[in-house]
């Protein structure tokens, strides 16, 4: 393979080699499990002496070729795929944590990832504690003797951009292992690996996916790190990706580039329009907070939040909607809406409102690809209807 080509996301979503049948689309190998020419084949597979498919909860081919490319795409020695992205969250988190451990998060996470450190951490007396990741001195502080530094940048709430590297230097200094959800950028406009992280995880139901018809995630670092969560975590837990939707994301990672640019500019020229909207306060977007991208976030996706002024009527504003839809994730071609008050309202707690940030008058949008024109003409139906 040439140089260049080991660089370019593009040849890398597009270029599936050879496969079984010279099938330009990589067959779907649907099967639960697989036999053995011979007991010594069947043996020396057990013994670790031979790699081969035995059960497609643990290695299937089509599943493989998914996680071989998010690897190419992340610049990974190796990724494994899981059944959902919570899976891939509680398996890596779980691998690497014992009872009496501490956990250091960035604030503001995605709120299913709160409620695990929340709920069955606390039941393993795992201390977690939150910090400003914009604070890098707060960071330093809260790094010394924790187990483990989760990250999200940006968050997908209140969208806060970290510098990625300078964290992941710091979590290194302490021996802190460093994992991060980049579900938001993808590998097309962050790729955390070269910034010094050691895991890098997705829900890959969201850009990897793109369609919205698959629920999945996927781990990616280096070989013994990956190694462990396959060995310690994964077959136990059983959260592994199914052929189909390894599949499915072969599927949608073919047009990722793409998808991500176009997201990128509808999301910002929305935002824009509703920067300059007399009823909104402020809009939560990376790129319209004042200052530069930090350094190896080189674009921004389509998911974004803003802030309505008082007296806009929240609800009323959401169900005047026609082209966004009321629901939850984002990710795929559809544009999505969820109100705030919706989340405050699920995740209570005492931590709750230092972990999240999130104003009742917030509202989170995911810019998908309708086009703009009918995208601002449907947001200002619903604002009139709201401040009627």
């Amino acid at each position: 393979m040439d140089d260049f080509s080991e660089l370019d996301p593009s040849f890398l979503v597009a270029h599936d080699g050879e496969n079984a049948y010279s099938a330009v689309v990589p067959p779907i190998v649907q099967t639960s499990l697989f036999t053995f020419a011979s007991v010594k084949e069947m043996e020396d597979t057990y013994r670790g002496l031979k790699v081969r498919p035995v059960y497609s909860r643990g290695l299937n081919p089509t599943t493989r070729a998914f996680e071989e490319k998010l690897a190419a795409l992340e610049g990974a020695e190796d990724a494994l795929g899981f059944a959902s992205g919570m899976a891939a969250i509680s398996s890596t988190v779980l691998t690497f944590v014992e009872p009496g451990d501490r956990v250091v998060a960035v604030r503001h996470l995605y709120p299913d990832a709160y409620r695990l450190f929340e709920t069955l951490l606390k039941r393993l007396k795992v201390e977690v504690t939150y910090v400003d990741g914009r604070d890098e001195e707060a960071v330093a502080r809260a790094l010394p003797g924790a187990k483990l530094f989760y990250m999200e940048s940006p968050t997908s709430w209140v969208m806060d951009a970290h510098d990625v590297s300078a964290l992941a230097r710091a979590a290194r200094e302490h021996g802190v292992l460093s994992v991060i959800d980049n579900s938001w950028a993808s590998p097309i406009f962050q790729r955390p690996l070269s910034l010094g992280v050691d895991i890098v995880l997705h829900s890959a139901s969201k850009y990897l996916g793109g369609h919205s018809d698959v629920v999945a995630g996927v781990v990616a670092g280096s070989r013994e790190l990956v190694g462990r969560i396959c060995s310690q975590t994964l077959p136990y837990l059983g959260g592994k990706l199914s052929p189909f939707d390894g599949w499915l994301l072969l599927r949608g990672l073919r047009t990722l580039p793409i998808r991500m640019k176009a997201h990128e500019a509808d999301a910002l020229h929305v935002a824009r329009w509703l920067q300059a909207h007399d009823a909104v306060e402020s809009v939560q977007h990376p790129a319209l907070r004042g200052n530069a991208l930090p350094p190896g976030l080189e674009g921004t996706s389509g998911l974004f939040s803003f802030i309505f002024k008082e007296g806009v009527d929240i609800a009323a504003f959401a169900d005047a909607l026609g082209v966004f839809k009321l629901g939850v994730s984002w990710g795929g071609h559809e544009s999505l809406c969820v109100p705030g008050l919706v989340v405050l309202a699920q995740n209570q707690g005492p931590n709750s409102a230092h972990a999240f940030g999130i104003s009742p008058r917030s509202v989170r949008l995911h810019v998908g690809l309708e086009g703009t024109t009918a995208l601002v003409a449907d947001l200002e139906r619903a604002i009139q209807a709201a401040t009627r």
